[in-house]
């Protein structure tokens, strides 16, 4: 007869999955601060489309394993919630780098890489929020979701700047459609970040 431990522990590999997706989808933000910091900002399209493809893979892995598993250490609606929203992560990223890459010669001037810095820091608290869900400890996991509030209040203020630039008359119609599409999708990337950090919010709270 097996143990409870022995079972739970045939779990363990949802966590380390999910975990798998939390550092592809860091990867992929902090591959695109590092471009859009660089002096010629030249996009190098393979990182971004790699971190996506390890994301779809582990995407695909947690799904089989929900249907081999006969034990789950949470909910398997909430695994897959949270699967799918650290599966949003990369793919709005990767949106921003293929878009840059055709519309580079148009954004020579438009530094990204302080919001891209905050997507960044946003991802990483992700990651460590999916590597503490194993311990179901409320307080840390709520401090880290107020962190993530914290980074997504600030990109919405300065989103509310932007449009102050926009629609400030000093910008061609070219370079007002640009600032705002971009600016918009890596607003939505943070957006993406805050809603994996509430999945595993919540995953704790039912479960602590």
């Amino acid at each position: 007869m097996l143990s409870l431990q022995t079972i739970f522990g045939r779990g363990n590999q949802f966590y380390n999955l999910l975990e798998e997706a939390a550092v592809a989808a860091h990867d992929a933000a902090r591959a695109l601060h590092e471009m859009l910091r660089e002096s010629d900002r030249q996009p190098a399209l393979d990182a971004f489309r790699l971190a996506r493809l390890r994301e779809r893979e582990v995407s695909n892995r947690i799904s089989q394993e929900l249907v081999d598993s006969f034990i789950t250490p949470i909910e398997r609606e909430d695994i897959e919630a949270l699967g799918s929203a650290l599966y949003k992560i990369p793919k709005q990223i990767e949106k921003f780098a293929d878009r840059y890459s055709l519309a580079i010669q148009h954004l020579e001037h438009i530094d990204f890489a302080p919001r891209a810095a905050m997507l960044e820091q946003a991802a990483g608290v992700v990651v460590k929020m999916v590597r503490d869900l194993k311990r179901m400890k409320l307080e840390p996991m709520k401090a880290m979701g107020d962190e993530l509030r914290t980074i997504e209040n600030e990109a919405d203020r300065l989103m509310l700047e932007l449009y102050g630039d926009i629609y400030s008359g000093k910008l061609d119609p070219l370079q007002m459609f640009l600032l705002k599409e971009f600016f918009e999708i890596l607003e939505k990337a943070i957006d993406r970040c805050r809603e994996a950090g509430v999945v595993a919010y919540e995953i704790v709270l039912k479960n602590s």
